[in-house]
């Protein structure tokens, strides 16, 4: 194996490696100072409630899961319209702009009642609480894209006879498409964030859900199984984005991991 090649995977392993690590010390750390497992589960014990409870925990992780995904491909929808009208508009962005600033300081958790009392308890709240936390990075992230077409740029496409229209296509959509995908890996984890908020709140499913009703019986192990269950479902989420911005946009990169 070449140095190059171990170099990938010494890097690729590396977060393995900490979490493993990671989770050995709370082993012996929660059994050195006898922790009820009330206050602080050890992994061990987390691992056992998955597997006591793996039917409820798959059926609830499933409902979670659809939901964010419904809630995050609508807001990957709504942000790339406002931040392209933003973007390539001046008189936009500077009228839009800060009702946007404006709405996403809003605690999401306050418009939740709201949803609830136009849609009622269940999906719908979830979706459009993933969907107000999503879509801001978005559009914020494709109006900057498209709004920073560097000047000398611009100046040669239209000494060159390139029409506005010409210039937006080929230089300033390809040159949104790095904040674009940056801005999808937030915007997924923000998804199964209002997700899971909502469920605890106004949802008989869910993992949201299943982790208030665990903490109600004081069931621990189960309420940081949820916790696991949704870290597993974002980081995999975070990590096909990932893998598609690698592969729609590889020339952004300086290297290519």
């Amino acid at each position: 194996m070449t140095s190059v090649r171990w170099a990938k995977v010494r890097l690729l392993a590396m977060p393995y490696v900490v979490v493993v690590l990671l989770l050995v010390l709370w082993e012996v750390l929660n059994r050195l100072t006898n922790i009820s497992s009330v206050i602080l589960p050890a992994p061990s014990t987390i691992f056992s409630a998955l597997i006591r409870y793996h039917e409820v925990i798959a059926e609830n992780a499933v409902h979670t899961f659809v939901t964010a995904m419904i809630g995050f491909g609508l807001g990957v929808v709504t942000g790339v319209v406002i931040g392209f009208a933003t973007g390539i508009s001046p008189a936009i962005y500077s009228s839009v702009y800060p009702l946007l600033v404006a709405f996403n300081a809003i605690p999401k958790v306050a418009l939740l009642p709201l949803f609830v009392l136009w849609a009622g308890i269940g999906m719908v709240p979830a979706v459009l609480t993933a969907l107000t936390l999503a879509f801001f990075p978005i559009a914020v992230n494709v109006a900057t894209g498209l709004a920073t077409i560097d000047p000398e740029m611009n100046d040669l496409m239209r000494s060159l006879g390139a029409r506005q229209d010409e210039i937006l296509l080929k230089v300033g959509i390809p040159r949104a498409m790095p904040f674009l995908f940056a801005s999808l890996k937030i915007a997924i984890s923000l998804a199964f964030v209002g997700t899971v908020i909502s469920e605890t709140v106004a949802s008989n499913d869910g993992i949201g859900f299943l982790m208030m009703s665990a903490s109600s019986s004081f069931n621990v192990p189960l309420v940081f199984a949820g916790v696991f269950v949704i870290a597993v479902m974002a980081v995999a989420a975070y990590g096909v984005c990932s893998l598609v911005e690698q592969r729609m946009i590889h020339w952004a990169f300086r290297t290519h991991q």
